[in-house]
């Protein structure tokens, strides 16, 4: 087990890089947590440490005080990793830890504390540490795909709210339908054939959206009446 290190302001400055009159400047926005007191000496350990080094990352990528402080006070705020997982990690997804700068790189300008809030309300985002945690690598990847090709990531927040609805209510149906005809089997059997339904429906539907919004071939000249 690695011994919990604790320093001085100055030295904790020096590991930084930084100088301690930033280290209060930063306390004093709340940039950083406040150190343990014992009598009149200020602790710091490495947590404070590596909230620091991520701050300076951020401003090295042109993110400004204002913003940081926006994102620390998420991380302070923030639903915690093992609320985001419940008992247990997914079966299926697989969850990615990021940094704060990983984070913002993935999502350039869109790392607000109002899409912070969202995602963690959503379930898609936790905190551990000085970390996120994302729940789905695959959600992720899709979401940070969609916002680079233009769409908001607002309205990608709150397009997977709506599609979370109809996912329980479609996994409801699922599930409903083996424990009436199937009650000897397990639920887990029954997630590659519902998503292999759900798969080639949704497929279907955008074959079908994609030629409605297609214009049809002209229409065929009247004939020649000689």
């Amino acid at each position: 087990m690695t011994e919990k290190r604790e320093y001085r302001m100055e030295e904790l400055a020096r590991l930084a890089g930084i100088t301690v009159r930033t280290v209060r400047f930063y306390r004093e926005r709340k940039l950083i947590p406040p150190p343990r007191r014992e009598g009149r000496i200020a602790w710091y350990d490495d947590h404070h440490l590596a909230r620091l080094r991520t701050i300076a990352a951020l401003l090295e990528r042109g993110h400004t005080l204002n913003g940081i402080a926006e994102l620390a006070d998420a991380f302070d705020h923030g639903r915690d990793v093992g609320d985001l997982l419940g008992l247990g990690e997914p079966t299926e997804e697989t969850p990615v830890r990021l940094t704060p700068e990983e984070l913002a790189a993935r999502f350039e300008g869109e790392v607000t504390p109002e899409n912070l809030a969202a995602a963690m309300e959503l379930g898609y985002l936790g905190t551990d540490g000085d970390d996120f945690v994302h729940i789905s690598h695959r959600l992720l990847e899709v979401s940070s795909a969609l916002v680079r090709e233009g769409i908001p990531l607002a309205e990608v927040l709150r397009a997977g709210a709506r599609v979370r609805e109809h996912a329980d209510v479609l996994a409801g149906l699922f599930a409903d339908l083996i424990l009436r005809h199937a009650p000897e089997q397990e639920l887990s059997r029954l997630r590659p054939l519902a998503r292999s339904v759900v798969e080639a429906e949704l497929s279907l539907a955008l074959d079908r959206r994609i030629r409605k919004g297609r214009p049809g071939p002209d229409p065929d000249p009247d004939p020649d009446p000689r």
